[in-house]
């Protein structure tokens, strides 16, 4: 028994730790990126409680998320999105989440908080985007 509780302490300590944004945090809501060609767009979809539902082509997926209060020097949140659950279909860009994967990815708000762009790194050298805020819809 107690080995059973030490367990499941262990698989919900991750879950545990992450801490839920601000409800005037930036990233929160409902955002939109469409790809030049007009072929594909993904809508993420970050919840106040620090999950993301994300749609992206034939995927449908969750995960959870932390993100600092305030970004960098630079003006960069590191934005950790640790997969959760999905439906095992193929993304905009031909690609299938694998369970339990984390990315880390930084954010850059426009100052006009209706766009963003996700960058590899804390410069605008590797970066997708603009997302774009979809406004008039609950999260």
């Amino acid at each position: 028994m107690l080995t059973a509780v030490a367990l499941s302490l262990a698989v919900l300590a991750p879950a545990a730790q992450a801490t839920a944004p601000a409800a005037s945090h930036p990233i929160l809501g409902i955002w939109k990126l469409t790809l030049p060609d007009g072929s594909c767009s993904e809508t993420y979809r970050f919840r106040g409680d620090g999950t993301t539902l994300v749609t992206s082509a034939d995927e449908v997926s969750e995960s959870r998320f932390d993100i600092p209060a305030k970004p960098s020097a630079k003006g960069f949140y590191k934005l950790v999105d640790r997969y959760v659950k999905g439906n095992g279909k193929e993304d905009c860009a031909g690609a299938v989440m694998k369970p339990d994967a984390t990315v880390t990815h930084f954010v850059h708000f426009h100052p006009s908080g209706t766009l963003f762009v996700m960058c590899a790194a804390e410069s605008f050298d590797a970066c997708i985007g603009p997302f774009r805020r979809v406004a008039g819809q609950g999260i």
